[in-house]
């Protein structure tokens, strides 16, 4: 079975929205996330209703939006920011909004850290609740972060009784670089997919390294998509590049459609293996 890939904006930044949707049906993705922290990408509800319009019109659904960051430093302007963004996913017609953790390198102590996962994932429940929307926690396995690991994260929202309304993303470079070897594909809610090539240590990858998914991936990126699949994920596979050198491709759609063939031939061995 083949996966559905979704293709994050982050990739394809200098794009329009409009353009990203068109890219993203042309290329047979089932799904486009949507972002408010690239230029020029700060959604009204007008045009956030129109690009919902356009979406539905290409077949693709919308996976998510990103982002609330930093979500687990909990503020009366954090929730002003949850609730801005909940809106404009409602009239998007995203089926979640994505979460994101501290990562100054402050807030990090186990007891601060976990205190404040849990004060944040309390106010954001009831709020997902009422937007009917999901909640999408991304660890970042950055030394630097205050959520590295999605067992934490777990472990947080078992706490609250809140698994469905609040899920995992799954992404292979932060998976890579915390040094995780869980996988918990019943409450994995999306997977970001990135490759990292130049030989720079683990401790020193950073998001530009990331580039598209081929044969000289070090982060193991398939080995992770096809050890989630193995263990029954069956959601989106999302392109998340953030190197300039991919983002400023003349060209993106042929690069785009190598990697997918790229990981779909790999899936296809692992799985007759």
């Amino acid at each position: 079975m083949k996966p559905d890939f979704a293709l994050n904006h982050m990739t394809v930044a200098p794009l329009s929205q409009s353009a990203l949707i068109a890219l993203a049906s042309r290329l047979g993705c089932a799904a486009v996330e949507f972002r408010n922290d690239l230029p020029g990408a700060n959604l009204t509800a007008d045009r956030a209703a129109c690009l919902g319009g356009e979406a539905g019109a290409a077949n693709l659904r919308i996976a998510g939006l990103s982002e609330i960051k930093p979500f687990n430093h909990w503020s009366v302007d954090t929730d002003a920011q949850a609730r801005a963004l909940m809106d404009i996913a409602v009239r998007l017609g995203a089926e979640a909004v994505c979460l994101i953790p501290r990562c100054d390198g402050e807030e990090r102590e186990p007891g601060v850290r976990n205190a404040n996962l849990r004060i944040a994932l309390r106010e954001l429940v009831p709020l997902l609740e009422e937007f009917d929307l999901i909640g999408l926690v991304e660890p970042l396995g950055f030394e630097r972060s205050s959520l590295r690991t999605k067992a934490e994260a777990l472990d947080a929202i078992d706490g609250l009784s809140a698994r469905g309304r609040i899920k995992l993303v799954h992404d292979t470079f932060h998976h890579h670089l915390a040094g995780e070897s869980e996988f918990f594909p019943d409450d994995t809610g999306i997977v970001h997919v990135s490759g990292v090539e130049d030989a720079v240590p683990r401790e020193r990858m950073e998001d530009t390294d990331r580039v598209l998914v081929g044969p000289a991936d070090r982060l193991g990126t398939v080995a992770q998509v096809a050890a989630l699949r193995d263990k029954g994920y069956r959601g989106p596979i999302s392109f998340e590049v953030f190197s300039p050198k991919i983002q400023n491709l003349e060209n993106p759609e042929d690069h785009l459609a190598e990697s997918i063939t790229f990981i779909e031939g790999e899936l296809g061995k692992a799985a007759g293996s």
